[in-house]
């Protein structure tokens, strides 16, 4: 006897197969019988009218310090997450020497988009090598399945400490580094994870640690992460990482690359095609280059306080360096709005913000005279005023004491681009980012809006292939054993969902962060249950009042 049928349901068994009616008997954590019937069960689900998939597999989360206060790491189990990979980017928070926590999350600020207070109080440390914090987790439990990247900026702080975001490494670092990458792939770690990419900076713009890895380390750190015939290797590129560069370290290591950002740009449209179509050629040739797309516009909120959509600008550099009175001046000042104004001009196109004003709103003014402007484009205001957007932006700031929210569509705003994007067979989707950026977005409801948006509402996909992508691929891509199927013996991680009002609604921010600090949280259409081993999460209403810690930490990927 089972004990849980889940009956008269459309199945989509992960593996892009139409789907088809019948049930599922789960024993224990694992699926023990599928069919048009499975018998008797000692508990039941009448699923009529909806439909049953694996567990979403997001392949990019940051819920490297949330997890440790919050072990069901909302919001993504209610959004159909019964599997996250943490530490992309090389944001850890493992290794770290006790006397270098304050330093690690001071890394963390602007990227985690989180206050220095809220990892202040929130981070259980427990820990000190990789496998200790596996460990740890593994203690306290996890809500949903968890696999780790270990970390480049945390492993070159580790090592290099202070000077971590200031020099290159001598030999002996570099040796000392390898030997922490290759024993966090001992101790379970699915993969090495770093960045180069402009816009990620720790606090007061200082480029994270791996930012300043050069190619003798980069090459060293990615054999190390092979060296015993596994693991993936994940980056999020800057302007300087070229895909050719990234396939010679696919070719050295005999490991698998993924890379992200790959969004769509409307400045510069052929760019993310043309890199694309690169990591295909590479795939002929043997190398295992895969692009990893977002099925969302990337939409941030900031004020002026911390506005990460500038942070890539070279010129802004001043402003992130400084707070308070100190900060007001740097924007009140004429040398650096004319630097800012300039650098946009001459590097249009390559950073994450590009001029483009029209897609820049004021979404809440804090003075009642100057609520006429919210919902309206600065680029409208601005020439109303006959300013340029970047003054008039700032003026208003400026005289709201900064508090004035605004919210940019910065990237993947084409409707068709994206969904070329999206369609690509070999393409991972994912980017959610869950966790982090806590102020500026919240993506983690992606997978939702997959099989809502894009294949129920547009069929950009159809809604077994869109199932594929949000399962069995990222399984096959990381390694990850007996998840992203639903077959006899595979793990029972389900997503019961209806196909016709399944999606993600509007950001809410809440103020439920440790030291009631704020974050994003976008609600889910449609879920009416989730199931992680078998044990059930979540129901119609959201995730249970008494939602089990029932996942596992992964430690063994398939080569």
């Amino acid at each position: 006897m089972h004990d849980l049928a889940i009956r008269n349901t459309l199945i989509f068994d992960g593996t892009g197969a139409p789907g088809k009616l019948g049930e599922v008997g789960i024993t224990g954590n694992r699926i023990s019988a599928m069919g048009r019937e499975v018998g008797p069960s000692r508990d039941r689900v009448d699923a009529a009218g909806l439909a049953l998939m694996p567990g979403i597999i997001d392949g990019h989360t940051h819920y490297d310090a949330q997890v440790t206060w919050d072990p069901l790491v909302d919001p993504s189990p209610s959004l159909g997450v019964t599997t996250v990979v943490i530490g992309n980017c090389g944001f850890t928070i493992a290794p770290c020497r006790p006397q270098d926590r304050d330093l690690t999350m001071r890394n963390l600020t602007h990227v985690e988009g989180m206050s220095l207070d809220a990892l202040r109080l929130g981070i259980r440390w427990e820990f000190e090598s990789f496998g200790d914090y596996l460990g740890m987790l593994e203690r306290q439990g996890v809500g949903p399945n968890l696999a780790a990247f270990v970390g480049h900026s945390a492993v070159r702080t580790f090592v290099l400490r202070e000077d971590a975001a200031r020099r290159t490494a001598t030999d002996g670092e570099i040796a000392q580094m390898a030997a922490i990458v290759r024993e966090a792939m001992e101790q379970g770690a699915v993969g090495f994870a770093t960045s180069t990419n402009e816009p990620h900076n720790g606090e007061g713009g200082i480029p994270m640690p791996s930012r300043l890895a050069d190619d003798r380390e980069m090459r060293a750190l990615v054999k190390a992460m092979g060296a015993n015939g596994r693991g993936m290797f994940m980056l999020t590129k800057g302007s300087k990482t070229s895909v050719p560069y990234l396939e010679t370290l696919a070719a050295e290591s005999g490991r698998p690359v993924l890379i992200a950002a790959m969004l769509h740009s409307n400045t510069n449209p052929g760019k993310v095609f043309a890199e694309t179509a690169e990591m295909a050629a590479a795939r002929a040739r043997g190398h295992r280059l895969y692009a990893q797309v977002s099925p969302c516009p990337l939409t941030m909120d900031f004020t002026l306080h911390s506005p990460y959509v500038f942070e890539s600008v070279d010129s802004w550099k001043p402003a992130m360096a400084a707070h308070g009175d100190a900060l007001q001046a740097v924007y009140q000042d004429a040398d650096f709005r004319a630097r800012v104004k300039d650098d946009l001009v001459k590097f249009h196109g390559m950073r994450l913000f590009n001029s483009e004003w029209d897609k820049v709103q004021v979404v809440e003014v804090r003075d009642a005279v100057h609520r006429e402007y919210e919902g309206r484009a600065v680029s409208e205001l601005a020439q109303a005023a006959g300013r340029h957007p970047l003054d008039w932006l700032l003026d208003l700031a400026l005289a709201e004491d900064l508090d004035t929210v605004f919210t940019a569509q910065l990237k993947n705003n084409d409707t068709a681009a994206v969904g070329r994007l999206v369609a690509d067979p070999d393409t991972h989707v994912a980017l959610s980012d869950a966790g982090a950026h806590l102020t500026f977005f919240c993506d983690a409801g992606y997978g939702l809006h997959l099989l809502g948006h894009w294949a129920r509402d547009l069929g950009v996909i159809s809604l077994e292939q869109a199932v594929r992508k949000l399962t069995s691929q990222p399984a096959q891509l990381f390694g990850i054993r007996g998840r992203g199927v639903l077959r006899e013996g595979a793990f029972a991680d389900l997503l019961l969902f209806d196909p016709k009002t399944v999606g993600r609604g509007p950001n809410v921010r809440l103020f439920d962060l440790p030291g009631n600090a704020a974050r994003l949280r976008a609600p889910g259409f449609g879920v009416h249950g989730v199931w992680v081993n078998g044990k059930r999460l979540v129901d119609e209403t959201g995730l249970l009042p008494d939602a089990p810690r029932a996942g596992a930490v992964l430690r063994e990927f398939d080569a």
